[in-house]
């Protein structure tokens, strides 16, 4: 049996009449990568700071390592990094400023020419932060939580803001971390990369946990198998296509059409279907469902930003 490095039961945590965490309950393995998902405000980042010790919880119990991150938190912080969704360094302070001063916070700190390296900082060690990218800061800010060689990383929203090949390079990074044997604790709103990078994800909405599991597992017990998309005149009747073995339900959105089918064969019997009805196609294509299918299904609405 896998050991579990973060149990949490019956998480509580209001702000008046809003449930930011409601009866939040989870666990999570060493050496894989759990993320939180669900859109901002959706209560990732007050759970994550309830376990990390970062705020304290109303009710329900927390155990990290096997430590109350209320009553050893100076003991849990030295076994785990922490990169915040929004954080600040003195605009003066150098990028080798940093890490030799975070470094100073732990007796086994990770060589920092090592961690520059890893997160392409070496070249900026000597930048002040107030002139690094925003990606740059990011990168920071997670060398800044590994300085410590932590056994579990906490990463909130760690590619928020971020153009596409710096998001890719952040999940290389993650995917890297699980190789070292860490364990990965992540919030994101980003469905893909959940889908992508998670081993195990908790769908989060209004502070309550609505699904959880592999990214895989999610989508073949919530979501359809495939769409099919095609520009067809819409004069030809959905239920025509309703009326097809496999085919789940018809919709138009976009000036397109969509049916949502159980598996390839009812591709066949479409596509039979509009040529025997000599329809001349637009666009006609497949699209697997995703974790983002999960989640407008669960919760009825489409992700806010």
């Amino acid at each position: 049996m896998p050991e579990t490095v973060i149990r949490v039961e019956n998480l509580r945590k209001s702000y008046g009449e809003v449930h930011a965490a409601d009866s939040i309950s989870l666990e999570v393995s060493r050496g894989e990568i759990f993320g939180i998902v669900g859109p901002n405000g959706a209560g990732k980042t007050t759970t994550m700071d309830c376990i990390v010790s970062m705020r304290r919880p109303d009710s329900g119990s927390i155990s990290v390592l096997g430590l109350d991150p209320l009553k050893q938190r100076k003991a849990l912080l030295k076994k785990v990094g922490i990169q915040q969704q929004e954080s600040e360094l003195p605009d003066r302070m150098k990028v080798r400023e940093a890490i030799e001063l975070f470094s100073c916070f732990y007796g086994n700190s990770t060589d920092a020419a090592v961690l520059l390296s890893r997160l392409g900082l070496s070249d900026k060690k000597e930048s002040y932060f107030s002139a690094l990218s925003g990606g740059q800061k990011k990168r920071l800010f997670v060398a800044l939580s590994l300085v410590g060689d932590p056994e579990i990383v906490f990463l909130d929203e760690l590619t928020s803001g971020l153009d596409p090949r710096s998001r890719r390079s952040m999940w290389d990074l993650v995917r890297g971390l699980r190789d070292d044997g860490k364990t990965v604790f992540m919030s994101t709103h980003y469905m893909d990369e959940a889908e992508k990078l998670c081993d195990r994800v908790a769908i989060i909405d209004r502070g309550k946990i609505v699904a959880m599991d592999t990214p895989e597992s999610l989508i073949r017990s919530h979501a359809y198998s495939l769409s099919v998309v095609m520009g067809i005149p819409d004069s030809f009747s959905e239920s025509e296509l309703e009326s097809i073995a496999g085919v789940i339900e018809v919709f138009r959105e976009g000036g397109k059409t969509i049916a949502r089918v159980r598996d390839s064969s009812a591709v066949v019997g479409i596509v039979k279907m509009l040529v025997d009805s000599e329809i001349e196609l637009g666009n006609f294509h497949t699209e697997k469902s995703t974790l983002e299918d999960v989640f407008l299904k669960l919760t009825g609405k489409e992700i806010r930003d």
